[in-house]
């Protein structure tokens, strides 16, 4: 059994942490990762967002409006039949995933997989996603998902590696 953490994050200026690195998901997929011995892939689309956080936010709305699906990098990260569970990471942009993970999920095949989604917000929680994955992963099993703040990620990192392993623990993927 192969655990991977496939997760779509956004480094520069991020609502109520500032400019950052490392952007709040990708905290916790590596927190995840680490966790877990989990491989980590990441989810980039082929044009990179905006650093700004407004400028981004307006695309990010444009591209939920248009339903697009963005081009990811090398095609996006690949799963093998041995790939499982798999954690899906992505922050909550206009209450629902970036339109890159749903480039992602649609290029898969789920059947027989474990799906555990992680999210990163400003306060909206899961907004509903953990639903649509139900629907979109065909096949899978989608777990009840994890919601940490972006400040707490950023922040409060002791905080977010304790609801890591609550959260891990209760899936028994976590001692």
């Amino acid at each position: 059994m192969g655990t991977v953490v496939v997760y779509f994050s956004r480094a520069g200026e991020n609502y109520g942490v500032g400019t950052v690195e490392e952007g709040n998901t990708e905290v916790v997929a590596r927190m995840i990762a680490d966790q877990t011995g989990g491989d980590l892939r990441r989810i980039e689309p082929v044009t990179p967002y905006p650093a700004g956080y407004e400028d981004c936010t307006v695309q990010a709305r444009l591209e939920k409006a248009s339903g697009a699906r963005p081009p990811l990098r090398n095609g996006g990260p690949v799963l093998t039949a041995i790939d499982d569970p798999i954690f899906l990471g992505y922050p909550i942009w206009w209450e629902d995933m970036p339109m890159p993970v749903y480039t992602f999920i649609e290029a898969h095949d789920w059947a027989g997989k474990r799906v555990l989604p992680f999210c990163t917000s400003g306060g909206s929680g899961l907004s509903g996603t953990d639903t649509t994955l139900g629907r979109l992963c065909r096949g899978a099993t989608v777990d009840p998902g994890l919601v940490l703040d972006g400040t707490t990620a950023q922040l409060r990192v002791g905080t977010a590696l304790a609801e890591v392993r609550r959260w891990l623990r209760h899936r028994g993927l976590y001692q």
